[in-house]
């Protein structure tokens, strides 16, 4: 394997997680609810796999057990900002909290012991092309998924009719709600798929990334995510284009470091959250843009009518 070879495989697996997570967290928000605990749901994803493979002697019911982790964290942030109307940046963070405490527990068990990596699933011919065909076409079901995630949801938010209804409640959910919209149960379905992408994401940590399980393996990634959403400006292709790019610099980080570049590391590690900033700022300044890229209602709570 030649070094663009290893450097664009590792490239992909770097950013396959940081996309699935960010594109769940992009159909919540398209919602307009704000789930800042992306971490917490990813990090109890990513313990749940690695249990579950254990368990099981099969990855693939580690990503099952993974993807349920994430859903039904996220469901309790639903019950508590949806149904209780507590407020979504406070529960989101404190979500978070939990979920880092949670799977430190949960996964004490589990240090140190050899993880169960997910098999590469080899498409024929494709894999055989120079160069890039067994980086792309030689990989685990995880990025086949992430793909497929891209795809569908770009199809579902602009080409169904369900997913116009979905960003129909996040530009002004009153409206919505006139219309006979259900909003409350739209809401918990978009936040349940925003933890089920969390959970898959940090399934892909623990079982293909590094197999293995480590306290606070996530090491920020939801964080990451979030500001992955906002770069992308809500957009599904933009998220893929912007998890790869966020996904490159990470990987530059430690190849700058092995060639001996001068560049230090603290700064690289930087640059995925300011670029994200100059995005902000081109969009303050194309009101246009905002008003048909952002969810109106985004964070704030809705309470139906009696």
């Amino acid at each position: 394997m030649s070094i663009f070879e290893a450097i664009l495989l590792t490239v992909i697996t770097a950013s396959t997680p940081l996309v699935i997570a960010a594109l769940g967290e992009l159909v919540t928000e398209r919602s307009g609810v704000l789930n800042l605990g992306v971490e917490g749901m990813m990090i109890m994803g990513a313990v749940a796999a690695f249990a579950g493979a254990q368990m099981s002697g099969s990855p693939y019911v580690g990503i099952i057990c993974g993807i349920a982790a994430g859903a039904l964290f996220s469901l309790l942030f639903a019950f508590l900002t949806l149904t209780l109307v507590a407020n979504q940046v406070a529960t989101g963070l404190a979500l978070t909290l939990l979920g880092l405490g949670a799977s430190g527990m949960l996964g004490e068990a589990y240090v140190s012991v050899p993880g169960i990596r997910l098999g590469e699933i080899v498409i024929p011919v494709l894999s055989d092309i120079p160069v890039v065909g067994h980086a792309l076409f030689s990989q685990d079901l995880i990025f086949y998924l992430s793909i497929a995630l891209v795809v569908g949801v770009s199809w579902f938010l602009f080409r169904s009719r369900i997913g116009l209804k979905l960003r129909a409640i996040g530009d002004n959910h009153g409206s919505a709600h006139a219309l006979g919209i259900h909003v409350i149960r739209t809401r918990y379905l978009a936040v349940m798929f925003g933890g089920a992408c969390a959970g898959l994401a940090g399934a892909q940590l623990s079982l293909v990334y590094t197999p293995q399980w480590a306290e606070n393996m996530s090491a920020g990634r939801g964080w990451i995510t979030l500001a992955l959403v906002v770069f992308a400006s809500w957009r599904p292709w933009r998220v893929f284009a912007g998890g790869y790019l966020f996904g490159a610099v990470t990987i530059l980080q430690l190849h700058a470091q092995a060639f001996g570049l001068g560049i230090p590391s603290q700064f690289l590690s930087m640059l995925p959250y300011a670029a994200t900033i100059v995005v902000l700022i081109i969009i303050s300044h194309n009101r246009r843009t905002t008003l048909i890229n952002t969810p109106a209602s985004l964070g704030k709570a809705f309470v139906p009518e009696r």
